[in-house]
């Protein structure tokens, strides 16, 4: 009786400059190309997986860990994963949380992701800081049988994220009303029974804990698709506007994302808030430009200075575009920068609340440091309604 050769690798990444990483596949079998990034947190890889900002990306986890505490449907921050594959060191171990209800290789493979562990990963990292996020192609095949020269055309002819709109793929197919609340022991996820304000969240990739945290400030959210218009907005006479996070180029979900923004701040007073892709588009609306990163910023461990107080916040991050600081028009003042490289991590209007920061503020899992924000927003809403 024949054997399958179990030391032969059965996963290839390539990358668009020729150099291969073979590893153990598991997950979904096939395969699949995207930008490459890396990212640093220690927990939380089921929220990553399905955070909508990863579309069109393959992460590579620098933490070694990747895998123990299993999945459960309660971390998933939308309905599938949304990141095109998962790059690890180590092998996933069985499951040791009580919260897990599957394994992470099942559930990649029901998921249709796929997924390459045995890779030093350090040795990647340090390509994609040198090259920059490199275009890649992954392949996973039980037998190991690979076309490299196919692998890597496929990796060379990714597009690539500029001028990419990415939003449209991920946004929500038609409007709906949100009213979960943060989770919390031992309840877990409870409803808003008493909200105070309307809000409206324009979802270009919106996570499901960012609206849990404006739920857990008192909103009532009203959940609109990214193609929204200004007019569509206001229709709803919200006490106030959240502009969500998401994937891809700035510049293009802004060819009809900014005419929505500057009609609202044009036939409004109405508190806006912006988080990631929202803040970079809210940049544009005001008039600033958008660049697109070597690497960018992917983890949950990086400090950020509030520029007005001197506070430094320890955020969690996920963007490969950035505000350019320098093209901010007047009346519009920077808030917050990294402290990693200097880039703009947030602004303000300086003569009405509108506002938006580069981090996720709702973090979970997470630093905390950053949930003031969502009380900010609805200090804001509150003041607007006494006035």
């Amino acid at each position: 009786m024949a054997h399958s050769d179990r030391t032969r690798p059965t996963a290839c990444l390539a990358l668009a400059d020729g150099t291969l990483f073979y590893g153990k596949g598991f997950g979904a079998v096939g395969e699949a190309q995207a930008e490459l990034c890396f990212n640093t947190a220690m927990t939380g890889y089921q929220e990553i997986m399905t955070d909508p900002s990863y579309a069109g990306q393959i992460v590579t986890f620098t933490f070694p860990h990747i895998g123990n505490t299993g999945v459960t449907p309660e971390d998933d921050e939308t309905t599938d994963p949304v990141a095109a594959g998962m790059v690890v060191k180590w092998d996933p171990t069985e499951p040791s949380n009580w919260r897990a209800t599957e394994r992470l290789g099942d559930w990649l493979t029901r998921r249709g992701r796929i997924a390459v562990g045995g890779i030093d990963t350090r040795r990647l990292t340090r390509a994609i800081r040198q090259q920059g996020a490199p275009h890649v192609a992954i392949a996973h095949d039980p037998d190991g049988n690979f076309d490299i020269a196919a692998l890597v055309a496929k990796a060379r002819a990714f597009p690539g994220l500029v001028g990419l709109d990415l939003a449209k793929d991920v946004t929500c197919a038609q409007s709906y009303s949100w009213n979960e609340m943060r989770w919390a022991w031992p309840q877990g996820y409870q409803p808003q029974e008493n909200p105070r304000f309307k809000v409206v969240a324009v979802d270009f990739g919106a996570k499901r804990n960012i609206l849990r945290c404006l739920a857990s400030v008192g909103c009532d959210v009203t959940v609109l698709p990214a193609s929204a218009t200004a007019e569509e907005v206001l229709a709803h006479n919200p006490d106030g506007v959240f502009l969500s996070n998401g994937p891809g180029d700035p510049a293009a979900t802004g060819a009809y994302a900014v005419p929505m923004i500057k009609g609202v701040l044009e036939q409004s007073d109405v508190p806006v808030f912006g988080i990631c892709l929202g803040h970079q588009m809210l940049a544009l609306a005001l008039g600033a430009k958008t660049i697109k990163m070597n690497h960018g910023h992917h983890g949950a461990n990086h400090p950020v200075k509030d520029m007005e107080t001197g506070k430094v916040e320890i955020t969690s991050m996920n963007h490969g575009f950035a505000v350019d600081s320098q093209t901010l028009p007047k009346g519009v003042k920077e808030t917050h920068v990294s402290l990693f490289d200097g880039s703009n991590c947030g602004i303000r209007m300086e003569d009405r609340p509108v506002f938006s920061v580069q981090y996720h503020p709702e973090a979970s899992p997470g630093p905390q440091d950053s949930f003031y924000l969502f009380e900010r927003f609805a200090a804001s809403m509150a003041a607007r309604a006494s006035a």
